[in-house]
């Protein structure tokens, strides 16, 4: 039994090793949409001009892609899922200065 949602295992493969399915409760996912700030484009073209990293965005998206992934911890939870197998991440451009990141899988009850 699930006691909290931090117990869900999310893997990127069909199964999770050692385990077996008991039952796959269907597909989960989440997603965001983020816009960049204009306070951090003026710092981004500033540092495209020395080159390097882009932290401000770097840090942008990793806070989205957070947020996607525990979204769709949250969906399975509500399902009562022990894992989340085949899990993938994929990233859109809704508009100009705006991005999704979408997190899905498949639910699973473990054995």
């Amino acid at each position: 039994m699930i006691v909290s949602k931090s117990d869900i295992l999310v893997v990127t493969s069909d199964a999770v090793p050692g385990r077996e399915i008991a039952q796959a409760l269907g597909l989960v996912r989440g997603s965001t949409v983020r816009a960049k700030h204009l306070g951090t484009d003026i710092v981004a073209a500033l540092r495209n001009l020395v080159g390097g990293e882009v932290r401000e965005y770097a840090s942008l998206l990793a806070g989205s892609r957070e947020q996607a992934l525990d979204r769709m911890i949250d969906e399975a939870w509500q399902l009562g899922a022990d894992a989340v197998v085949a899990t993938r991440m994929q990233t859109s451009t809704i508009q100009q200065g705006a991005s999704e990141v979408l997190v899905y899988g498949t639910a699973v009850r473990l054995k």
